[in-house]
């Protein structure tokens, strides 16, 4: 017995000390970050690997429910509608805030200088993305309107979204880590960087939990493969198709669905139970 405590207390004292020995400088080279605890799977690919607790896994993709399809499609024209009335003078304030356009991501790595939790949670803009082989195309509509109206820029988007199961991925989300850089990191970017197990929820009804492996890719990054490049640039372009021009091309976050809960309360076939295999 005495010798298990003596283990237990080593082991204990080899993770305070990984702690300790944590630096987020580690993370940058050369200006650019390097994530090692995810890997992206090939276009098309049915799983993904990623170092959970210090162990390479390969988990299984899982796609998107009918349900999840409906209710994001809906929430994103209707998003989209609020816009056009707000152009038109009909609609007055901002648009809510609720739906599948903002993600809030939990996460787990370790503690920040400024903070005694490894724990975290941030609301996070995310959306579709397309499939391998639909992404020249959808980015190069994108780009060829980038000098649009707005009303024609949000035409283009709603025409994508009334036909999002036939040109987006069943199984990604992408969103934008907007400011994490050399010399300044979010508790998320650590988090996703140590830890790519994450998890998506929606303020909403009905509404979903996504548990996600989070792959980080920047833009900086010369060992980006072309479909990586790829992605890279559409999510970013898309971000300043709707927003307007930014300075520069942020990391971008490719989330990987392991599994898909439903959340929606006041159904007994709901209430966080799990929806995928």
């Amino acid at each position: 017995m005495r010798l298990i405590l003596i283990i237990i207390a080593l082991l204990g004292l080899s993770i305070l000390s990984a702690d300790l020995a944590y630096n987020p400088a580690d993370f940058w080279q050369d200006g650019f970050c390097v994530q090692r605890t995810a890997k992206t799977p090939p276009a098309g690919a049915g799983s993904i690997e990623a170092r959970l607790e210090d162990k390479w896994e390969s988990l299984p993709l899982v796609d998107f429910p009918g349900d999840f399809w409906t209710w994001n499609k809906m929430r994103r024209s209707e998003y989209l509608q609020t816009f056009r009335e707000m152009l038109s003078g009909k609609e007055q304030g901002a648009p809510k805030l609720s739906g599948p356009h903002n993600g809030m991501v939990a996460t787990w790595g370790i503690a920040r200088d400024d903070s005694h939790f490894k724990l975290n949670n941030a609301v996070k803009g995310c959306g579709f993305l397309p499939k391998a082989e639909k992404l020249a195309e959808i980015t190069e509509l994108l780009q060829s309107n980038i000098d649009s109206d707005m009303l024609t820029k949000l035409n283009i988007l709603d025409s994508l979204y009334q036909i999002a199961e036939e040109v987006f991925s069943p199984n990604q989300l992408v969103s934008l880590e907007l400011y994490s850089e050399p010399g300044y990191n979010t508790q998320t970017f650590i988090n996703q960087m140590l830890n790519p197990a994450c998890v998506m929820v929606f303020l909403d009804i009905p509404t979903f939990k996504v548990k996600q492996i989070a792959r980080l890719l920047d833009p900086l990054d010369p060992s980006l493969s072309a479909y990586e490049k790829g992605v890279v640039r559409y999510v970013n372009l898309v971000h300043s198709f709707f927003h307007g021009d930014f300075p520069r091309d942020y990391i971008t976050v490719i989330y990987y669905n392991i599994e898909i809960y439903d959340s929606s309360p006041g159904r007994k076939d709901a209430r966080g139970t799990k929806i995928t295999p």
